[in-house]
């Protein structure tokens, strides 16, 4: 046999996602790189790893034997590099955070200083819906995890970074003369929002609930950058948080409609589940977090108080 560890690691994520789309999205490669690497090692075996059933792949319980061989493997050689770093005296092992799809603008800024000044750290970043970075988070699977709106369920510990704010928003083709609107406009336009799960829409609907809205649902989009480019299009209007849009604002692609009782504020917060007991690098970061956070909002948000 001849397998490499690149083969592993993808036939592991494809056990774990039982999918090669998804699996080729969360390596960042194409799915028939994906494909080709999964037929080579499978090629390595007198006994099916796989099988597709209709448009479905399956994994066989041999498969699901290699693939536990496969994460022992990968365990030890991440070991091995850990190792080394940690003999140069140097923090070393990995952290894990799941954020939110809006997230992604705001946690590389809280990143970027500790992972310079420590290079023997691994960062595995997932970004993905609410629900999604929750269901990590119970599971453990995660260290930690960037929301706006904190779980109901799970029994968390919390870290605030900054507020979060939501606008309504629309392309530049429409007028809005008025200097603020009452909330009632939102009645009146068609609004695109995002898929069950997400803490955009989770946060909008107890907006629109709260005050008696009953709006126009046009779409629904599985992310912001989908929603974004919808509303430029022209194909209605929507509730987005302004850490998402600033460049489209400043662009003149999309404009702020003023409403009464508008932007939606809440907080985006580093949460952790309630007595986690973190590994050096998670205990680390958490005191970076706290340490440098007003510094870190200072120096990359202070446009955000502007709006």
């Amino acid at each position: 046999m001849n397998y490499t560890l690149n083969q592993l690691h993808i036939f592991l994520k494809i056990t774990q996602t039982e999918s090669i789309t998804k699996a080729a999205l969360a390596l960042n490669l194409t799915q028939p790189a994906v494909s080709i690497q999964l037929k080579n090692f499978q090629d390595q075996f007198d006994i099916p790893l796989t099988e597709v059933i209709g448009r479905k792949l399956y994994i066989t319980d041999f498969g699901r034997e290699i693939a536990i061989a496969a994460e022992n493997i990968l365990h030890e050689v991440y070991a091995i590099n850990y190792k080394t770093s940690a003999y140069k005296g140097q923090l070393t092992g990995r952290l894990k955070i799941s954020v939110v799809s809006t997230g992604k603008y705001v946690m590389p800024y809280f990143l970027t200083e500790f992972l310079k000044r420590h290079e023997g750290i691994e960062l595995l970043l997932d970004v993905t819906n609410k629900a999604k970075v929750i269901e990590s988070l119970a599971h453990n699977e995660v260290d930690f995890a960037l929301v706006s709106v904190l779980p109901d369920k799970l029994q968390v510990e919390k870290e605030e970074l900054m507020q979060n704010k939501l606008f309504f928003v629309s392309n530049t083709e429409r007028e809005f003369k008025e200097e603020r609107y009452p909330k009632s406009i939102l009645e009146t336009l068609p609004l695109i929002q995002r898929e069950q799960g997400s803490g955009t829409r989770h946060v909008m609907e107890l907006f629109l609930e709260s005050n008696g809205l009953k709006v126009k649902r046009k779409l629904e989009l599985a992310t912001n950058e989908a929603v974004k480019q919808a509303v430029i299009a022209g194909l209605g209007c929507s509730v987005m948080p302004l850490i998402g849009i600033k460049n489209e604002i400043t662009n003149g692609d999309l404009r702020i409609i003023p409403v009464k009782g508008l932007p939606i504020k809440s907080s985006w917060n580093l949460i952790w589940l309630k007595n986690k007991s973190f590994s050096p690098v998670g205990t680390s970061f958490l005191q970076h977090i706290k340490k440098e956070k007003k510094k870190i909002i200072q120096t990359h948000f202070s446009w955000y108080e502007e709006y």
